[in-house]
């Protein structure tokens, strides 16, 4: 679907180009509508790890006095050498300053950049000259700055320099036996930080790449830079100049950035109107191609086209979005209701930013939800790749809307006291050649790893190379960019694990032996780029969240950089769901309560977690709802409130609100739901689908670009006639509950039963006492419910209310009142009435003094019991095969 946007210009032009559309990352066959296959190239590698980059490894204009040092001269040691080399200890680690991969065509990072010098303004701030103090020939102002221009910034801000990244050893000591390798991770953390440090400015500089690449407006005109190296010539071509490839003519430095200046039309004008497609024309080894400049903020499919456009955003001060409300503080327990805007409207189409924001943003708030994460927002060509095949990092997908309506939308949540996380995807990008980065400038080792290592050939996509410099300029500016422009509270990281090891977590199964996460599986410079993303996020933004979505259980992930740790907030807990699935594939009898607290309490101590029962994920082709899951095609007949009910709907109503409230009790310190499934929603996730044709001549049908399966049906949660509702208020009684107590970061965790007999859980999170009878149909009178502290419990949560479709077996007048002796090494205890497939939490409502308890050894050693068992039984989880 295209939107015309306002202005936004598509004159008719033909297409000379077809871009390479690739097919959904989560299938292991590549696609593409056209079949452009790129050939390998003969020129060297372009890449340099934690070096600058450019055809001789960088992109910042360095003084023309400097000497570079010649392609000949290596003097790096390689990452994969210090690992495999035992006389290359940790202590010298820390003394590795300029330790790069090696390569014929690399040079040493400390000599490289003693090219650079640091200017600072009046104001005393420091950022590096590259890119910023570039003379003017008057002969030539369309190809530089003017020299009486000065580029003025504002003081930078400071962040935290890294610490000893020692105290990880005193939370974990079983890390001393991998400390060779952590200390060597954190020397290249701490070499990194110190020389953005030197040669940058810092982080808060050089964390704003998009203030001097791509284009920049000043008083005078634009100015135009791009990175490119391996690019023999290029011009900048577009609305404005009639696509002229001569008319507009880049020249390149030294390292490998071509810039161009426009100054201003005779009468004041911009030389490039808003709205203007504009491309960057370029010779390169692989051909002449045109573009979309890497750091354009806005790109648009024109109508009848298949190629997206780069659009040159700049609109008038009258049209941008002032942002009005603030920011509302990190919640102490962070409740997440993921969500797609495209999908997110009950017809059939893709809906908008503004109809979320009106919509679909109060009925969050309504729910319960903290937090907003919405998926797909950077730019991505094909649709059905639910947005993790980003082709204009930059960019806000303009299938929903324009840039300004985004920045309304996120206002308007802060304004609801919602945050508003970004589903980031910086562990891979789309292999689409023409509107993506793959083979920018010609070259297969630009942005990208080259050859198989930096080919994804699972998810049919391209992996950076995080040990370029400028590819880091380009992540970290990338983070800064939506965090200062767009306002977002903070980010989910996509496929982490994919990241952090060479093999992506692909046909391994993770069992929580140290040395999976600690060897030369483990790629160290994407680690390092983890450790600096989160320094930036958290020292330039405070308040800002970062959730990296792990299935390995990499320990060290949620701890501060400063310890030793990547300095993640939480980490999504991704086995918990894939648990759920397992479980729903057995009868009721085969399912073992200690398999499913283990499952739900299996995370590592001081590392926090978001948990859920099912995400987007479980839902997409081929898999299916939860909800679907437990009451398959009975859905389609017997939710109706004035129609009889089956036993498979009483059954899967019923587990499903127990299996919501017991991933939310036990499973972490935040919890995420994706929309719609808070009610039940039925079937699956289909995006529109064409026919899709293999390279190896099979052909995968479509669905005749169906938007049926790709829209969430929210009049059915709404409906009081139907049990989808009661599903829906469940879920919100759940969220109010957690928001009134706060049980998920309560430090009182204590699980008192979980009886395969009975099939009962019984657990303790603060003055909450939560009981689960997971029994088919055993429902149990007078039964004894172990607690810590004496008083009065009433009911506060009952999914048998009929509010919940349940059958009303409670009385929520009653009193619980607890007897002294000890029950399930708990010292006191109350009797409860516990009908079968139920969940009831029991409120301390009015507590009464007694003698102090003496708890004896073994009782409860510590209030968080989960974190005893992480490192005694081996982590049991499936490894992910999409981030």
């Amino acid at each position: 679907m295209v939107y015309t946007i306002s202005g936004i210009r598509f004159p008719v032009l033909p297409s000379l180009h077809k871009s390479t559309l690739r097919c959904d990352r989560r299938t292991s066959s590549s696609h593409s509508f056209f079949l452009n296959k790129n050939s390998s190239f003969s020129r060297t590698s372009l890449y340099a790890k934690f070096s600058r980059d450019s055809e001789t490894k960088s992109s910042t204009i360095a003084e023309s006095d400097k000497v570079l040092i010649p392609e000949d001269q290596d003097n790096s040691v390689s990452l994969t050498d210090q690992l495999e080399n035992p006389d290359i200890t940790s202590e010298d680690a820390q003394n590795l300053e300029g330790l790069t991969m090696k390569d014929e065509n690399k040079y040493n990072l400390d000599e490289a950049a003693s090219s650079y010098r640091e200017v600072g303004d009046e104001k005393g701030s420091v950022i590096s000259s590259s890119l910023v103090d570039v003379n003017t020939d008057t002969e030539t102002k369309k190809t530089s700055i003017h020299s009486d221009e000065k580029v003025k910034v504002d003081k930078p801000k400071i962040i935290p320099p890294p610490g000893t990244g020692q105290k990880i050893y005193e939370i974990d000591p079983l890390l001393q036996a991998h400390r060779q390798h952590l200390d060597f991770r954190y020397a290249q953390y701490k070499r990194i930080r110190e020389e953005i440090d030197k040669y940058e400015g810092g982080l808060d500089a050089f964390s704003r790449g998009y203030e001097k690449l791509g284009f920049t407006r000043s008083a005078t005109g634009i100015t135009y830079r791009e990175w490119a190296p391996g690019a023999k010539s290029a011009a900048l071509v577009g609305d404005f100049n009639n696509w002229n490839p001569n008319a507009d003519v880049m020249t390149k430095d030294a390292f490998g950035v071509w810039e161009i200046f426009l100054p201003n039309n005779a009468d004041g004008s911009p030389p490039i109107p808003h709205g203007s497609r504009v491309k960057i024309h370029m010779d390169t080894p692989s051909g002449i191609k045109d573009s979309i400049p890497a750091w354009i903020k806005f790109s648009v499919q024109a109508p009848g086209e298949i190629p997206y456009n780069g659009i040159y955003y700049d609109p008038p001060e009258e049209e941008k979005y002032v942002f009005k409300h603030p920011q509302p503080k990190r919640p102490r327990s962070i409740r997440i209701y993921e969500s797609h805007i495209g999908m997110s409207s009950p017809e059939p189409k893709i809906n908008t930013y503004a109809n979320f924001r009106d919509d679909v943003l109060p009925r969050i708030k309504k729910l319960g939800y903290n937090a907003v994460q919405i998926m797909a927002i950077q730019e991505h060509s094909y649709y059905a790749s639910f947005g993790y095949h980003v082709t204009n990092f930059f960019a806000p997908s303009s299938r929903f809307g324009t840039p300004e309506d985004l920045k309304s939308l996120i206002d308007r949540a802060h304004e609801l006291g919602l945050l508003v996380l970004m589903d980031i995807v910086h562990s891979h990008a789309s292999n689409n050649t023409l509107d993506g980065l793959n083979m920018f400038d010609g070259t297969d080792g630009h942005y990208f790893h080259p050859g198989t290592r930096g080919y994804h050939w699972m998810w049919d996509s391209r992996l950076f190379n995080y040990g370029s410099w400028e590819v880091l300029r380009y992540l970290l500016s990338n983070a800064r960019w939506w965090l200062d422009e767009y306002k977002f509270d903070g980010f989910r990281f996509d496929g982490v694990t994919s990241m952090m090891y060479t093999h992506h977590g692909l046909q391994v199964s993770f069992t929580g032996n140290y040395s999976e996460y600690f060897g030369l599986a483990t790629d160290v410079e994407a680690v390092v780029y983890m450790m600096l993303v989160n320094d930036l996020i958290h020292g330039l933004f405070p308040e800002a969240v970062s959730i990296g979505e792990d299935v390995s259980g990499m320990p060290t992930f949620c701890l501060p950089t400063q310890d030793g740790g990547i300095g993640f907030n939480y980490r999504l807990h991704m086995a918990v769901a894939d648990k759920w699935i397992e479980l729903l594939k057995k009868q009721d009898e085969d399912w073992r309560m200690g398999d499913i607290v283990h499952t739900l309490t299996n995370r590592r101590w001081l590392e926090k977690c978001v948990v859920y029962a099912e995400s987007h994920d479980q839902a997409l082709v081929g898999d299916k709802t939860l909800a679907f899951w437990l009451m398959d095609k009975d859905m389609y007949d017997f939710m109706a409130l004035d129609r009889p009910s089956t036993p498979l709907i009483d059954r899967g109503i019923a587990l499903h609100k127990m299996i919501r409230l017991i991933t939310m009790g036990l499973g972490g310190e935040g919890y995420l739901n994706f929309m719609g499934n808070e009610f039940g929603h039925p079937e699956w996730i289909d995006f529109p689908r064409g026919e899709q044709h293999l390279p190896n001549g099979k052909i995968v049908p479509g669905n005749n670009n169906s938007y049926d399966k790709c829209r969430r049906r929210f009049d059915l949660g709404d409906a009081d006639y139907l049990r989808y509702h009661g599903m829906q208020e469940f879920d919100r009684a759940m969220q109010h509950l957690e928001e009134r107590y706060g049980f998920m970061t309560s430090e009182h965790q204590y699980i008192s039963r979980k009886n395969e007999g009975d099939r009962v859980i019984i657990f303790e999170r603060d003055n909450l006492v939560f009981v689960f009878n997971f029994h088919w149909t055993n429902s149990y009178s007078d039964y004894k419910v172990g607690c810590l502290k004496p008083g009065k419990y009433k009911i506060v949560l009952d999914s048998d209310d009929t509010l919940f479709g349940g059958f009303n077996r409670l009385n929520h007048t009653a009193e619980y009142f607890t007897s002294e002796g000890w029950y399930d090494d708990r010292p006191r205890s109350f009797l409860v009435y516990a009908p079968c497939r139920t969940a009831v939490v029991y409120a301390l409502v009015d507590k009464v003094e007694s003698e102090p308890i003496e708890l004896s050894v073994g009782v409860e050693p510590d209030p968080i019991e989960l974190s005893l068992e992480v490192e005694s039984e081996p982590i049991q989880q499936s490894v992910e095969v999409e981030p």
